[in-house]
C-alpha cells in the first residue's frame, strides 16, 4: 500500500509533518504536492495526482489530502472514478472537546473505512491539531473495511 499526499498551502505545514509520521510507521509515502508554501496555489492542481494515483489502484492504494476545511479537496478527489473521500475537521472550532464529542469525531473516521472502504482522507488543516490529525490518520489506515454485503452493495452504487 502506497500512501498519497497533497496539500495546498493550508494544508502544507500539516501534510510536511503528516508524512514523517507515516514514515516512522513504516508507511510507503507518495507527495503529489504542494511542494513548498504558496499561499496563492490553489487544491485542484495538487489534489488531482494523488486521487488519480489511488483511482489507479482504489482497493489497495490510499491517500491524504489536506486543505484549509477538506471539503474542496474531497470535493476534486470524488470525481474521480473508484475513489471514494471521506472528509474529517474534527470539530468546526477550536475548542477544548469533552470525551464524549471526540468519540463522536473519531467514530466517523472508523466508520468511513469499515462501511464505505474510503481510500481517501481529506483532512481540514484549519480545524486539526497535528496529534489530531496523527491519530485520525493512524486509525483510518488500521480500520478495515467491514466486507459486509450490504456495503459492498452500497459502494457498487457509487460508480454506476
Amino acid at each position: 500500500m502506497v500512501i498519497h499526499f497533497a496539500a495546498d498551502h493550508a494544508g502544507f505545514d500539516l501534510k510536511e509533518k503528516l508524512k514523517i509520521y507515516l514514515k516512522e510507521l513504516g508507511y510507503e509515502v507518495k507527495d503529489h504536492g504542494a511542494f513548498e508554501y504558496n499561499e496563492k496555489d490553489d487544491y485542484p492542481d495538487f489534489i488531482r495526482f494523488a486521487a488519480k494515483a489511488v483511482a489507479e489502484n482504489p482497493e489497495i492504494d490510499r491517500a491524504v489530502v489536506l486543505g484549509g476545511s477538506g471539503q474542496g479537496e474531497a470535493m476534486i478527489a470524488n470525481r474521480f472514478q473508484g475513489v471514494r473521500a471521506a472528509v474529517f475537521y474534527g470539530k468546526p472550532y477550536l475548542e477544548a472537546k469533552p470525551p464524549s464529542e471526540r468519540a463522536v469525531s473519531i467514530s466517523v473516521i472508523k466508520l468511513s473505512r469499515e462501511h464505505n472502504n474510503a481510500n481517501v482522507l481529506s483532512l481540514g488543516a484549519r480545524f486539526l491539531s497535528e496529534e489530531e490529525a496523527k491519530e485520525a490518520v493512524k486509525l483510518w489506515l488500521k480500520t478495515p473495511f467491514s466486507e459486509e454485503a450490504r456495503h459492498q452493495r452500497r459502494i457498487r452504487k457509487i460508480d454506476i
